[in-house]
């Protein structure tokens, strides 16, 4: 594998049966608070990196879609259900869902849109307390627990 063709992101859905690269650099990376992406994301917001369709591959599987507006299609695993893009239906980008990514340290929001759904909340979960899984869980029962999520490689 040259430079040229080593992918710059990787990722895919919480099983395994589908899986992208992108060669490029997202265009942008944001943050949408519509209804709709909250509906879509089962979330108070959804993230997105926006890239040109020509720069992602699926290299694992097919994503299912579902045609959420008259505009747009929304892609998923439908073995596991992850929420893995948004796309135009007449665009030359695709969004892709930034918690896919292998990395999603990676692609780090710079705007946002749809805010007149932002739930108030939101703007203060930095400050909410916080505790880490193990802290959550303890070292007993969290030795206990088998993933059975894809790792974040392949």
């Amino acid at each position: 594998m040259t430079d040229e063709t080593k992918p710059l992101l990787t990722g895919g859905c919480q099983c395994g049966a589908v899986r992208f690269a992108a060669k490029a650099a997202p265009v942008k990376i944001s943050i949408c608070h519509c209804r709709m992406c909250q509906k879509a994301s089962g979330a108070p917001f959804a993230s997105f990196a926006d890239i040109r369709k020509e720069d992602l591959a699926w290299t694992r599987g097919t994503p299912a879609s579902f045609r959420s507006s008259t505009i747009a299609e929304r892609d998923f695993c439908a073995q596991c259900g992850t929420p893995l893009s948004f796309r135009r239906i007449d665009g030359d980008r695709i969004e892709i869902m930034t918690g896919a990514f292998d990395r999603p340290d990676r692609v780090v929001p710079t705007r946002q849109y749809g805010t007149e759904s932002r739930l108030g909340w939101v703007v203060g979960i930095a400050n909410l307390p916080s505790q880490t899984t193990l802290q959550n869980y303890g070292p007993e029962k969290l030795g206990t627990i088998v993933s059975h999520q894809h790792p974040d490689h392949d």
